[in-house]
């Protein structure tokens, strides 16, 4: 398997869909992977056209975290996760930041790193039986991808120490009752389901859609009275734009609105 094909990347109707195929490793992200990853993260963020991101991934499997014996003489080298020019840390961690809504979709084993990942996106979808597990302590390190500031955020400080200190795993049912996961789907409907909702997100106003983001960001990461705060200064670009014009046009002459992103 060529390094392109571990990781599919794929435009249309406005959405990037970005699919992990390497179903015969679990989806495990090797290093290459990872920079695919990155790079198509980085192409979310910068093409005009694109308004929305899913990731998700082939087989039974969403992923079983990192290839460690491939990631083992990167960690030794201080060198882990670092990104590259032209690409975005997927665990929002370092760097320029996505600010583009990605919706994820996982099934079978979620494991570490894509855990992370999913702590990291914005609309979440899982089957109900899918394996979710911080595990790294059972393999002698600690999640270094967001996981101990984003997993209590998520569900609790204790609840979330007790997975995150046993490295055990807890259910997609648990993590939909816990309030970590927007819907729980059926393992065949999981990706048609992703896409229907990319495809409610990427017909909304681009702009609206970015600084709703943006401000709930700001919000969960310096508090309420930030987001407040930034609210009115953000507030009359997208009031003066384009696309709020034609959100009162298409209001009026009740019909669905074509918003352009400007």
């Amino acid at each position: 398997m060529s390094n392109a094909d571990k990781v599919l990347i794929a435009a249309s109707e406005h959405i990037l869909t970005i699919t992990f195929n390497r179903p015969d490793k679990l989806n495990a992200l090797d290093p290459e992977s990872y920079h695919l990853l990155a790079q198509a993260l980085h192409r979310l963020q910068h093409d005009d056209d694109l308004r929305v991101g899913i990731i998700q991934a082939n087989g039974k499997h969403f992923t079983a975290g990192l290839e460690l014996d491939k990631w083992a003489p990167l960690f030794a080298q201080g060198q882990a996760l670092a990104v590259a020019e032209g690409e975005i840390d997927p665990y929002g961690i370092a760097g320029e930041i996505l600010t583009k809504p990605l919706v994820i979709a996982a099934q079978g084993l979620c494991y570490t790193s894509g855990l992370e990942l999913l702590l990291n996106s914005d609309i979440r979808l899982a089957t109900a039986q899918t394996r979710f597990a911080q595990l790294e302590v059972q393999r002698g390190i600690y999640p270094c991808g967001g996981g101990t500031v984003r997993l209590p955020e998520e569900i609790g400080w204790a609840r979330a120490q007790r997975y995150l200190l046993t490295g055990d795993e807890f259910s997609g049912q648990q993590a939909y009752d816990w309030g970590m996961l927007t819907e729980l789907c059926e393992a065949q409907q999981l990706q048609a389901r992703a896409r229907e909702l990319a495809l409610k997100v990427a017909a909304a106003a681009p702009l609206g859609v970015q600084a709703a983001l943006k401000s709930a960001k700001i919000a969960r990461l310096h508090g309420d009275n930030a987001a407040l705060a930034q609210v009115f200064e953000d507030m009359p670009k997208v009031m003066s734009s384009e696309d709020a014009a034609e959100g009162v046009r298409s209001f009026m002459e009740r019909r669905a609105a074509a918003f352009k992103g400007r």
